[in-house]
């Protein structure tokens, strides 16, 4: 298992795509992928999950994921959380 904490640079607030981006990004790994903000910890698979979690720009998040491509999983969550647009 690998966590890494990020904070959040997507401007995650414009309609509902970026979310739909991420959830997509996440499934496109075998590893359980989840993210942690504050005591809530959500599967990164489930967009009804990820939007529950109203992430904002700014915020610290911690990516978990455990499995056979966890290393790529949690680089490529990363990468798109840490993209600034």
């Amino acid at each position: 298992m690998i966590k890494k904490p990020v904070t959040i640079q997507n401007n995650m607030e414009m309609e509902d795509r970026p979310i739909a981006h991420l959830v997509q990004e996440a499934s496109q790994y075998s590893s359980q992928v989840y993210l942690e903000m504050g005591s809530k910890k959500i599967n990164a698979k489930s967009i009804m999950g990820m939007m529950s979690l109203k992430l904002q720009r700014g915020e610290a998040v911690t990516i978990v994921a455990e499995g056979q491509d966890e290393d790529a999983a949690v680089k490529g969550v990363a990468d798109f959380l840490s993209a600034v647009n």
